[in-house]
């Protein structure tokens, strides 16, 4: 194959940008960054829970701003309108959030429907804007017996289409009854450790990108579509 020739006659060249570094904002954001927490059970002692008030602690002594959204009452993907007020909860704290926790049980080799319910009730976009995209994300499973990694491995999926930016770092809880004292706190471990390195990640990713979560998701592809729906509209009114 010879390079000598570089023309792209396929390109749109009005959107066809060249990455560069100085394309990146500064950082300018001074508030706290902003952290959702999901879980995926709601059985009263929920070790998928406990997990994820372990980690809002840590994240809230590195500085975050932390929320868990209880899905309690929430009701099943399309069986309510979205004005439901768990809903209209959830959807909020989607927009609000910067970066997000997640934390499902592993069953039946996979996450629970309680933890996908959530997920299924975020759309695409809320007036024009992704409620995910450029937010970052860690995963985190507790598991009932040996450690496993299905449900971490599924939610890497989910984050990858709802265009989030899925941290390396990863924590699967093996034995979650035998990890929590009867306090409800989290024992010294190296599953809590594995969660401390997991946060610390986690903020420094938010950190990193939060400035420029728009840009690190802006795509070609995109941008083309975007502009081929204007000249319709232009050449419609035209008529």
């Amino acid at each position: 194959m010879s390079l000598d020739d570089l023309s792209l006659p396929n390109i749109q060249e009005q959107e066809f940008k060249v990455p560069t570094a100085d394309q990146f904002k500064p950082s300018v954001c001074t508030h706290k960054p902003r952290i959702l927490l999901l879980y995926g059970s709601l059985r009263p002692r929920s070790f998928s829970r406990l997990a994820v008030e372990e980690a809002a602690r840590i994240l809230t002594r590195m500085g975050a701003e932390t929320k868990i959204f209880n899905p309690q009452d929430l009701p099943l993907p399309d069986a309510t309108d979205p004005t439901h007020p768990k809903v209209a909860e959830l959807r909020e704290l989607m927009m609000w959030s910067e970066g997000q926790v997640w934390c499902s049980p592993e069953r039946h080799g996979a996450m629970t429907g309680i933890f996908k319910s959530q997920l299924d009730w975020v759309p695409l976009n809320l007036g024009g804007v992704r409620p995910t995209q450029g937010k970052t994300l860690a995963v985190m499973q507790v598991c009932g017996g040996s450690q496993s990694f299905n449900a971490v491995n599924q939610m890497r999926v989910l984050g990858r289409w709802m265009r989030m930016i899925t941290i390396p770092n990863q924590s699967s809880v093996a034995k979650a009854f035998a990890e929590f004292d009867d306090n409800d706190r989290m024992k010294p471990s190296p599953y809590y450790n594995r969660i401390v390195d997991v946060m610390e990640e986690l903020m420094r990713f938010t950190l990193l990108t939060r400035d420029n979560a728009d840009y690190l998701v802006d795509r070609y592809s995109e941008r083309v579509e975007t502009a081929e729906q204007v000249s319709q509209r232009v050449n419609q009114r035209s008529i």
